[in-house]
C-alpha cells in the first residue's frame, strides 16, 4: 500500500487544498505503480501547530498572511 505523509503547518492550507493535494498525490503513484494502487493509497496530511517545529535554529510560526482562509472567509 503506498502510504505518503505530508506535514505542513497548522492553518497554512484550506480543506479544498488538502484535497486537492490527496488527489494529485493519489494520482502521481497510480501513474508509477499502476490503477491497481489507488484503492490501497493512503495520503495523510497532517498540520504541526505553530511552536511544534523549527526552522534555522528558531520556533517556527507561520505568518499570518500564509494563513489559509476557507472560500469567502476573511483573514
Amino acid at each position: 500500500m503506498p502510504f505518503v505523509n505530508i506535514k505542513t503547518p497548522e492553518a497554512a492550507l484550506s480543506a479544498a487544498q488538502k484535497a486537492e493535494i490527496g488527489h494529485a498525490v493519489t494520482e502521481l503513484l497510480v501513474g508509477y505503480f499502476s490503477e491497481a494502487a489507488r484503492p490501497h493509497t493512503m495520503v495523510l496530511i497532517e498540520e504541526v501547530p505553530d511552536g511544534g517545529y523549527y526552522r534555522a535554529d528558531a520556533v517556527f510560526t507561520i505568518p499570518e498572511a500564509y494563513r489559509a482562509g476557507e472560500p469567502g472567509q476573511k483573514l
